[in-house]
């Protein structure tokens, strides 16, 4: 056999052992990022005598095997789901759309100072969530309800005879305020995200438009929103993500213990004197299956719009 008829040969070699060598590494990164899951997931279905008997991965054996500890986390955390929810969803809607037609503003329209606004919300990514908490429990306790109060007892003070008072903080109020907190906060990021995306939209679409009259608004309910699917999907996913695991500004803003949410109720699994791993570690799967459901149902959405 020639050299020419076995060079095709050695390239399909070459090609195997390079795509066996791939595969090793991805079952090796599968094995490293899974592993933790994997332990949770054992040590939640251990009796707390089996798990101190048994290495933490292995899984339980018949008499050591318990859902005890599932059904405490369950129990503890399901109000605090809910809450969460009720909560997380529509602060991650608001500041997609809020960031979508900000973006649309700053990038498809021209006016004077955009560039300023720009560089305030680039700042804004930047802001720590420690250096808002003094102002921010200031504006929900004291600056907010004087001027609600105000406002009303000047405007509508014949109906009210000056006796209106700003509604009190219960657990609904304080999911609504921990709500618009988290859209405020999450709105420079999805500006970003949405302007990065819409300077790749031909001008010509945008100009043709134009000429045949259409105003701003039927421009972006006709063109921008269809073609911002993608970028939806990712603002969607990750904001979701960013605010339903956020605790901070859940504990400075909720202290209703029926409004707490799922991050605050967690905590309750991790005190006294005996620590439980089994129903702590129940307790860590049971509040991290919503955004594992998200990533698993919309992670090919979230991909597509990366990739875009």
């Amino acid at each position: 056999m020639s050299t020419s008829d076995r060079n095709p040969i050695q390239r399909l070699r070459n090609m195997e052992r390079s795509r066996i060598g791939l595969y090793v590494v991805l079952l090796f990164g599968i094995v490293f990022y899974l592993f933790p899951m994997e332990t949770a997931v054992m040590t939640m279905f251990k009796t707390q005598q089996a798990f101190a008997q048994t290495v933490p991965f292995a899984p339980p054996s018949a008499d050591g095997f318990t859902l005890s500890a599932l059904q405490t986390a369950w129990n503890t955390l399901r109000p605090g789901l809910v809450n969460s929810m009720l909560m997380a969803i529509p602060a991650t809607i608001l500041s997609a759309l809020l960031g979508s037609l900000t973006a649309y503003g700053l990038t498809t329209l021209d006016w004077r100072g955009q560039v300023g606004v720009v560089v305030l919300i680039i700042a804004g990514i930047f802001i720590p969530y420690q250096a808002v908490l003094v102002p921010l429990s200031q504006f929900w306790y004291q600056i907010l309800p004087d001027l609600m109060n105000g406002f009303v007892n000047t405007v509508f003070g014949f109906y009210t005879n000056g006796n209106w008072v700003y509604p009190s903080r219960d657990g609904n109020v304080q999911l609504i305020q921990l709500s618009i907190t988290h859209a405020a906060y999450g709105l420079p990021i999805c500006t970003l995200l949405f302007r990065s995306y819409y300077k790749s939209i031909s001008d010509e679409m945008i100009e043709a438009a134009r000429l045949d009259g259409a105003t701003a608004f039927s421009i972006y309910k006709n063109i921008i929103l269809p073609l911002s699917l993608p970028m939806f999907a990712v603002t969607l996913i990750y904001q979701f993500t960013q605010v339903y695991n956020d605790l901070l500004f859940a504990l400075v803003l909720v202290n209703e213990p029926a409004a707490n949410v799922a991050t605050q109720r967690l905590t309750a699994l991790t005190g006294g004197v005996v620590q439980s791993f089994n129903t702590t570690m129940a307790g860590a799967i049971v509040a991290a299956l919503p955004t594992l459901l998200v990533y698993v149902f919309f992670g090919e959405q979230f991909a597509k719009g990366v990739a875009e």
